[in-house]
Order: structure tokens, then sequence, then C-alpha cells
């Protein structure tokens, strides 16, 4: 089995809060090994020879093209990454996963495909299948023998799962559950073999089953018209009395959601890495088109503008990986140990990443709002070419608009953040509440004379701030305040970011190493500050009057207080190595 090489200490999910780790502490993409830098070349080799050739097929849907493509990706393991070998997997860790997920996100169509079979449509089964659904599945989806699909949302039930009218009812032999219902904007809806369901048995008792294609009365409709992602399968999927042996419930009766929500999480964190592949691929695209375009008799990657867009679209970039890698490794770092040959094995894999279930809604949100950033500033830098069909960054602007939907709304999981964090503190699990307590009364400003580590540290006061603030006002009612909330999750986003791009810049600087990460680092800062001291503002706008009003602003305008770097010469410091290289380097 594949392991890292490096890990996080066991902090608790949303500890970052209230503890400060030094740079060695934290994961970061110059930890993986050489066998897991082996797989990415695997993985590029693979994009090279076999998916890019056919890609023009794939966005057409051309039938069976996606499918024979996705066979290869089996034949070297690339679709059983996570698959125990007793399945026929390759049974490797999760920054193998990652790795994968990020080199395949160079087209979105062939993405859906890969990602969605091996994402949330085999995990179901690997960790809520008993012992016989594993042996009869996991090898079909191993070598995707049989394509797997994940078939949750209903016409009336997206983001409210739990409302689902999907209903299944115990045959009178107690052989069977009939299935009635009718499921929508399924990825491989319109190939894949088997589903993970999730009906209502009896109508009332959420619970998820694993149905086969050739199950009689499943079908499926025809392939949505998409604004993006055109060459993956998006359709609705309909069951009409359909009967699933009752061996294919999976997990327990009226547990679906247990499933469900665990399945999202990876998913959210994977899209965090597929969101990274896609930015620096587009990012390389960018440059080179900008070195070759020329206007006023130079080319445009010489002035300051488009250099400004380049380096804040590197920016960017470079604060979203370093998140992504650190939650890969605090989850990598409650696995120590980890078996499938454990008897336990699927229970603690899960526990792992319920842990950081906030941090997982964090990168979801960060990185597909981070591409749709980059994705809008590639049009710009392209001009009238870059609303041609015939360039990348056209269609990239439109495939990366979904990400802001898929594995749950941003808005969802803005709610979600600090709504699993403060139940975590309500549990005893996390002790939030009496730091965010302490930030009020007695709200010092240590200062150990490292201007950016300062920053970093007053973030996150003010994150804590924040939630005490709204805490005083609403109490129990602070679940219903949605815009208070979700400014509060973005100013844990920002300062969750901020302290990983810093981590990740000193541990490359204590190995002589991330010149350009030190710079991104000490633009990014102040920019995120900037934008964690509006939000909030909205905070206490909302929720103070009168004395309590003045007494927070004093806070905030102490915690939010930075001295200004030369943003405009580091950016043509940046633009300058990105342009030299030919792509996104650190």
């Amino acid at each position: 089995m594949t392991t890292a090489t490096a890990s996080s200490p066991k902090i608790k999910g949303g500890g970052f809060l209230i503890e400060d780790l030094a740079p060695h502490e934290i994961f970061t993409a110059e930890d993986l090994s050489e066998e897991h830098l082996a797989i990415a070349h695997t993985t590029d080799e693979f994009w090279a020879k076999e998916v890019e050739p056919n890609l023009e097929a794939i966005r057409q849907q051309k039938p069976g093209v996606a499918l024979a493509v996705l066979r290869k990706a089996a034949e070297l393991g690339l679709t059983a990454i996570s698959i125990p070998e007793q399945f026929g997997g390759m049974e490797m860790d999760l920054p193998s996963l990652l790795i994968v997920t990020e080199h395949l996100a160079r087209d979105a169509s062939y993405g859906g495909w890969h990602s969605s079979h091996t994402g949330i449509g085999t995990l179901p089964v690997l960790f809520f299948g008993n012992e016989q659904q594993k042996q009869k599945y996991l090898p079909k989806l191993a070598t995707v023998e049989m394509l797997a699909a994940y078939a949750l949302t209903e016409p009336l039930a997206g983001s409210d799962s739990l409302a689902a009218r999907t209903r299944a009812d115990l045959s009178p032999d107690g052989k069977h559950y009939i299935l009635n219902g009718q499921k929508m904007w399924i990825t491989n809806g319109g190939a894949a073999d088997l589903f993970t369901v999730f009906a209502k048995v009896g109508g009332e008792k959420f619970t998820a089953f694993l149905v086969e294609r050739n199950f009689p009365g499943v079908s499926s409709g025809a392939e949505e018209h998409k604004m993006g992602i055109k060459g993956s399968s998006t359709t609705a999927v309909y069951f009409d009395n359909v009967p699933v042996p009752v061996e294919n419930l999976l997990g327990e009766i009226g547990r679906g959601h247990i499933i469900a929500f665990n399945i999202l999480n990876l998913g959210r964190m994977k899209l965090g890495s597929a969101v990274v592949g896609k930015a620096k691929q587009l990012l390389s695209i960018c440059i080179k088109y900008a070195r070759e375009r020329k206007a006023f008799g130079s080319s445009i990657a010489q002035f300051g503008a488009i250099q400004h867009k380049l380096a804040e679209m590197a920016i960017r970039t470079y604060a979203t990986e370093s998140a992504a890698w650190r939650i890969g490794g605090l989850i990598q770092s409650q696995l120590e140990g980890f078996s499938w040959d454990q008897s336990d094995a699927s229970q603690t894999m899960l526990k792992a990443v319920e842990e950081y279930a906030a941090e997982c809604s964090m990168i979801k949100v960060y990185a597909s709002e981070m591409l749709d950033y980059v994705v809008d500033e590639g049009v710009q830098i392209h001009g009238g070419y870059g609303y041609h069909q015939d360039y990348e960054v056209e269609r990239a602007y439109r495939d990366s608009r979904v990400n802001r939907i898929f594995e749950g709304t941003n808005e969802i999981n803005r709610l979600l953040i600090p709504g699993m964090l403060l139940k975590r503190a309500a549990r005893g699990q996390l002790d939030l509440l009496p730091a965010a307590q302490a930030i009020l009364t007695d709200p010092v400003t240590a200062d150990d004379g490292d201007e950016e580590i300062r920053l970093v540290r007053n973030a996150k006061k003010i994150a804590l701030a924040t939630i005490a603030i709204a805490l005083q006002k609403y109490k129990a009612e602070l679940e219903k305040q949605q815009e208070v909330l979700m400014n509060i999750a973005d100013i844990i986003m920002e300062a969750f970011a901020m302290e990983s791009s810093l981590l990740r810049s000193r541990k490359l600087s204590a190995n002589a190493h991330g010149t350009n990460a030190a710079d991104m680092t000490a633009v990014y800062l102040r920019d995120a500050m900037a934008r964690v001291e509006v939000s909030a503002r909205n905070v206490i706008g909302t929720c103070a009057t009168g004395q309590a009003l003045g007494e927070a602003m004093a806070i905030l305008q102490r915690f939010a207080k930075y001295d200004p770097v030369d943003a405009s010469g580091l950016r043509r410091k940046i633009a300058g190595r990105l342009l030299d290289a030919e792509r996104y380097v650190i």
C-alpha cells in the first residue's frame, strides 16, 4: 500500500482556529514520495496516449468512447486506487487518489466519467457494503466491467436531500423492495450499470440501495443539454416498480443520510484537487497565449495589467493547492497503521474523513470559486478569442460553473462550515467557545515581530470573535441567520487558506526553495485580510448596536490592521517567473 511520507499531527477538525502549527507539521505537495510522483507520471502518460486523442469524440458524446477510455484507465489501475487488493484494487493511500484526481482534471467531460465512477459511484460499496456486496461488486467496479453512478438528487429534492420522494416498499414475500421514483442530474446516468439509489422505506425511512440497470423497471432519460461538461453523461433515472433484492439494501434502514453525507464529504475533498489541476493547466494555456499575442508592438505578456492577472491566478491557485494538500494530510494523519484487513477498516476510514468534514466543505467552496476566477481572467486575457469555441478557455469557463453546485451548493456548504464546528463544540469535541469568548474579554494582540505570522493569527482571532459576537446576539437561533453564518464561513476559509499558504511557504524556504511561493504568500495574506475585515464588518453590523458595536469594531480594527507591501512589484516578479517557466511554479 502506498503511504504518505509525511503527515500532519492529529489535530482535531476545526482545531486550526485555536492551535498554531509549525511549517513541518502540515502536509504539502512537496511531501509526496517518489512512488506518488510515479503515479502522477503514469496518469500523465495515460492522459497523453488515451484521453487526449479521444477528447473530441468524448465531448461530442460519441457512443462508447468515454467508457472505452475509462476501461483503458482500469488496465493501469487508475480506477481502483482506493479499492483493497483482495477485491482487485490497488489499495493505495489518500494522496495517491488525490494525485490521480488532479492529473485527470484537464478535461471536465472525461473527468466527470472517471471521478464519478471511482468516487461517489464506487465508494458507497467500499465503505458501507457488507462482505457479500463487496465481493459481488467491487471487482467489477475496479475493472469497469460495471460503471457506477450515485442517484441522490430529485426534481423536488436538491440541496434538501432528505425530502426525497423516491419510495421503497417491502414485497409481500419479503424478498424484494419495490422501488418507485425519479432521480435527476445523475452523472454517468446514461451508461451506468450500478446505481446507489436513495429512497424512503415505507415513505419515511431514508435508505440506500444498490440497484443494477438490468433490474426490471430501471430506465434512463435523454442526455441533458448542459451549459458545460457536455461530454459527460447526465440524465434522469426512473424506477418503475423495480424489484430490488433485500440483500441489495446498503447499510441500515433509515440510515441512508449517513451514507449520503459521508460520500459527499469525500467528493468535496476530491473536487478541491480536481480544481487545482484544472487551474494549473489553464494558467499554462494563458501564459503561452500572453507570450504569443502581440498588441501595440509587443507581447501582451509585457503589460502590467496582464501580468497582474497571471500573478493573481497563480496566487489563488497556490493558496488553494496549499489548503487542499493540508486537508489530505490531516485525514491521512488519522490513518496511521490503517489496513483494509482490519475488521473495522471502513469505519476507521469514514471517521477520519468525518473528523474534517468542515474542512472538506471549506476546500469545496474555496476551490470552486478560485477556478471561476481563473477561468474568467483566462477569457479576459484571450480577449475576443476567449469567447470562441475553438479556444480551451471558452470551454473551461462553461465547465467551471457547475463546481459551485456539485457536491452540495456553495451556499449549503457555507452554512455547514460554522454549523459543523459549533456542533463539535457543543459535543465537547472542540474547545471553540471558550477560545471565542476569550477574544472578546481579553483581545490581546501578541507581536513577535513576524508580520505574516501575526496576520494569520489575527485572521483566526477575527473568526473566533465573530463567532462569539453572533452567538451573543442569536444564541440557539444563530443557525437560522444564514447571512451571518456565510460571512463567518468566509472568514474561517480565508484564515485556513492564509495559514496553509504561509506554513507551506516557510517549509519551502527552510529548504532554500519557494521564492515564488514566498512572494505569492506576501500578497495573498494582505488581500485575504482585507476580505476578512469586510466579512467581519458584515457580521458585526448585523449583530451589534450601540456600545457593543463600538467595542466590536475596536477589536476588529486592532486585529485587521496591517501594513501594505508593494503588491504590484511582487506580482510583476511572480508573473516574470511564470512566463520564464511557461507554467505554474512555486
